[in-house]
């Protein structure tokens, strides 16, 4: 499949281009059918009318969660505080920091940012792991840097969705490389224009 390259997008208008329709569908039994109907209520009611922050609470009420559970960046640790208390307004809240447990990184033989041996590691195991024993029903990933996010969604109990993305060079905003005919050239040239 390379659906970026399909120019009609036939498939929003109903055209099973897969021929496996019968059997995709067959995928949404038992909890995640609640959760994509849950989507889809979700943005059939706020589709371009709230931020996704708003999103994410009307979903996690929706679905009827209680314990929302926030891992973040210590890099974004004021946004994350910030976060927390929006959501504590409605839901019981449980945040843990990337840098959960101390470990330094000499202990996985992980390369250090600061050049300094006793640079602490980045946990999102860890932080999965605080964040399962709380019994949390969604998580939400707050700037956990590329692979951390990944090794966190991977290691999560709980369904997990990505409130902030972490993109430093871009004040968080990832899509600004391809908006940016000055980043964009440098990805693909073809692509930039003048």
């Amino acid at each position: 499949m390379k659906c970026a390259y399909c120019d009609s997008k036939d498939c929003s208008g109903g055209k099973d281009c897969t021929g496996r329709a019968e059997e995709v569908a067959a995928l949404y039994q038992g909890g995640v059918l609640a959760l994509a109907r849950t989507a889809s209520y979700i943005e059939a009611t706020h589709y371009m009318k709230e931020p996704r922050i708003v999103e994410v609470i009307e979903f996690a009420k929706a679905m009827g969660y209680k314990k929302i559970g926030i891992a973040f960046c210590i890099g974004l640790s004021r946004e994350a505080e910030i976060i927390h208390a929006i959501f504590e307004r409605d839901f019981e809240v449980h945040s843990v920091c990337c840098k959960v447990c101390g470990i330094p990184k000499k202990d996985f033989d992980f390369k250090p940012v600061s050049g300094d041996p006793a640079e602490t590691m980045c946990n999102p195991a860890g932080q999965a792991a605080v964040l399962n024993d709380e019994g949390t029903d969604l998580n939400l990933i707050v700037g956990l840097c590329i692979g951390h996010d990944i090794v966190f969604t991977k290691r999560s109990d709980a369904p997990v969705t990505t409130l902030v993305v972490k993109d430093r060079v871009l004040a968080h905003n990832p899509c600004g490389a391809i908006y940016s005919r000055y980043y964009l050239r440098r990805l693909k040239p073809d692509q930039a224009g003048d």
